[in-house]
């Protein structure tokens, strides 16, 4: 697919107040003259910079790209990998969505989730339907590799009802992100990524699986479901079948590909995927 390149890219860095009234921390990458613009919702325990590659790439090539970092996440404020309600979560990328919409208020607009931010994406499409072109999930975190017992879903309940901000090793095996031994080095350098969880995150997150995942015939609008074959974080059969039960939904595996799509060596043919479905539904292409 041939592409216009654009060169100079303006980067800006602020804050804006989340749903909460917490202070969040949000990037943009603007190219002079988009045809589209894009929200970039991180992954938990990470934050927006880690997609410094794709944002750039894609501004590049005339997407405007937005993107913040979660309460308790990265350079936010809050108490870390916690959240009082997953629905916190949606409002805050609500007010990020308004916030980036002004600049560019007569193009298409798009959401790319990755991991728990396409948790984030689907539940947005599934119970808020916001007024976009269309979302994009990568490696969503809509079923679990391994379901979670009921006895370790009864203690969790109940570690949050008692301490809901207690802390916790996640388990999150850096080695299963990426096959490139250079993404795994610095995830695990980067003094952003965080290594616990906190109960109340965990049940959450949990329960808006179980909301969200049946309920891909709810999306309204085109969707495009990512996902890394050898995923042993997040079930590419979760977003298969949430592609497949939404009513413009297409899905595309990758074979050979682990938890982050964004970040393996051939990045770029990701990449690729996803403008090419940005620019045919911009273009009011029926997919």
């Amino acid at each position: 697919m041939a592409v216009a390149e654009f060169p100079l890219i303006r980067r800006v860095e602020a804050q804006f107040q989340g749903a909460s009234g917490r202070e969040l921390f949000r990037r943009a990458w603007l190219p002079d003259d988009p045809f589209a613009w894009a929200l970039i919702v991180h992954g938990f325990a990470e934050h927006c910079g880690r997609y410094e590659h794709l944002a750039t790439w894609l501004a590049s090539r005339g997407v405007a790209v937005h993107a913040f970092d979660h309460q308790g996440h990265g350079r936010s404020s809050g108490p870390r990998c916690f959240v009082r309600r997953f629905s916190d979560f949606l409002d805050d990328t609500e007010r990020a969505l308004t916030l980036a919409r002004t600049p560019h208020p007569d193009l298409p607009l798009f959401v790319i989730g990755h991991s728990m931010g396409g948790l984030v994406t689907a539940s947005l499409a599934v119970e808020r339907k916001p007024d976009v072109a269309g979302f994009v999930l990568s490696g969503a975190a809509l079923r679990p590799p391994v379901p979670l017992s009921t006895g370790r879903r009864w203690l969790l309940a109940l570690l949050r009802r008692l301490a809901p901000r207690l802390s916790f090793p996640s388990g999150l095996d850096p080695q299963a992100l990426s096959t490139d031994p250079a993404v795994v080095r610095a995830y695990l350098d980067d003094p952003l990524v965080e290594r616990r969880i906190t109960t109340s995150l965990a049940v959450e997150l949990f329960a808006a699986m179980g909301r969200t995942s049946a309920r891909g015939a709810a999306v309204e609008r085109p969707l495009f479901a990512l996902h890394g074959e050898d995923d042993a974080i997040c079930s590419p059969e979760g977003s298969h079948a949430f592609a497949a039960a939404a009513r413009r939904g297409s899905y595309l595996g990758l074979p050979g590909m682990r938890h982050e799509i964004f970040n393996e060596p051939e990045r770029e043919r990701v990449y690729a995927a996803v403008l090419d479905w940005l620019t045919k539904i911009a273009r009011g292409a029926q997919v």
